[in-house]
């Protein structure tokens, strides 16, 4: 291989275009570079960052603290596999359980293991524990709904692309509207073993459900004895100005699903959490992951939730959430309909004859500012948790200029 070419952001577009896989359409910017909130291209320009990878990179990019952690914890020891056990895997139970309030914990890398992790607890939790016949248990879930793209997750997506020439589905997911309590009570029968929401929707654009929601899942649940298992991987660990989404309602799920900013932005991370009584319906052999667990992993993670708390993240989302939400709402763009979201997860929805939002985020991109649009009419902001208000007075005059433009 020969690595001494110096490639331009065109040259390495064409590359990737002519060689990868289409399964993204990203914008045509090739990042070479990263710190805190900003990002750096081939060609030295500088962009905000508002994106955080989906809020992965809630610490910011390449956090010293984080790095340090990473660079020697792979000197070490980075892999050993379950087979054998690490001094990093125990500590890393410790502080997330202490932290978050659960009892075990069972580690994983990426969201959709995590997903999948919590849907196999339920179900074997509702054969050996409630009674449901065996093959027999549903998992209710939520139109709007991204969990991940595995082949049973996609089962139950209501995005017709995610589904199509995927199949045959995996049954046993009975799916509700977002946000509908009664529609969510008229789905469950006595197979009912669990009921799956994300506490915001951010792939389907931001969307917050109605308040008391969460509130009325968990006395649902507690009333016939199923399972709350809420998908916190975009909005836990600070991204809504809450430790966890659920906070804000005061909720706390039987089983809870984490990952992205578990990672510290730079190494992938993801957990179940849930109580002892739950847990413990996994045996030796259920389940397990090759890299789940890895001592790397631990000790990144331990790292991004000791960072989280030292550096009051979660209290600066929040802060600096309301402050970029406001400002927004100051703007009155003809184009916009509403601002929507918590803390810094913040979906700007379009009017559908605004032409849609990817030519918004082009344009945000030749002004130096990296935003992302999803569900073709809605903005995402979501920078890293570490921006300040500086930085921020700085955007919005640009998001204003573009969010006002022809």
């Amino acid at each position: 291989m020969n690595n001494s070419k110096t490639y331009s952001s065109q040259e390495f577009i064409e590359l990737e275009e002519s060689l990868g896989a289409h399964n993204y359409h990203p914008l045509d910017v090739v990042c070479t570079g990263g710190e805190g909130v900003w990002l750096y291209d081939v060609e030295g320009n500088k962009y905000l960052d508002c994106l955080s990878a989906y809020s992965a990179v809630n610490h910011g990019h390449a956090h010293p603290e984080i790095v340090a952690t990473l660079v020697e914890q792979a000197q070490r020891l980075p892999l050993t596999s379950r087979a054998f056990r690490n001094d990093q895997l125990p500590l890393f139970y410790k502080d997330i359980l202490d932290l978050l309030g659960y009892e075990k914990a069972l580690p994983m890398n990426t969201g959709a293991e995590a997903v999948e992790t919590a849907l196999k607890i339920a179900r074997k939790w509702a054969y050996t524990v409630k009674g449901v016949p065996e093959d027999q248990a549903d998992i209710i879930v939520a139109e709007g709904n991204f969990h991940g793209r595995t082949i049973t997750i996609i089962s139950f997506s209501s995005e017709s692309q995610y589904k199509e020439h995927f199949g045959p589905h995996t049954p046993g997911f009975p799916m509700v509207p977002y946000g509908n309590i009664d529609a969510l009570q008229e789905a469950i029968t006595p197979n009912t073993a669990a009921i799956m929401v994300e506490p915001i929707q951010g792939e389907a654009g931001v969307v917050v459900p109605p308040e008391g929601y969460l509130r009325e899942i968990r006395e649902i649940c507690d009333s016939n004895n199923i399972l709350f298992i809420a998908d916190e991987i975009q909005t836990g660990l600070g991204r809504t100005g809450k430790l966890l989404a659920c906070d804000h309602e005061g909720v706390r799920p039987d089983i809870l699903v984490l990952g992205k900013a578990l990672g510290g932005g730079i190494f992938p991370v993801s957990a179940v959490l849930a109580s002892k009584s739950v847990m413990d319906v996994i045996k030796p052999g259920d389940h397990g992951s090759t890299f789940g667990g890895n001592p790397l992993g631990a000790a990144v993670a331990r790292a991004a939730l000791r960072v989280l708390v030292e550096e009051k993240l979660v209290e600066n989302a929040e802060k600096m959430g309301r402050y970029f939400h406001d400002h927004l709402e100051e703007i009155n763009s003809p184009h916009v309909d509403y601002i929507r979201g918590k803390g810094l997860l913040i979906g700007v929805v379009l009017k559908e004859e605004a032409g849609g939002a990817r030519r918004f985020t082009e344009a945000l991109m030749t002004r130096g500012i990296l935003a992302k649009e999803t569900h073709e009419n809605v903005i995402r902001f979501a920078p890293p948790l570490v921006i300040d208000k500086q930085t921020l007075d700085w955007a919005l005059p640009i998001i204003r200029d573009v969010l006002l433009m022809p």
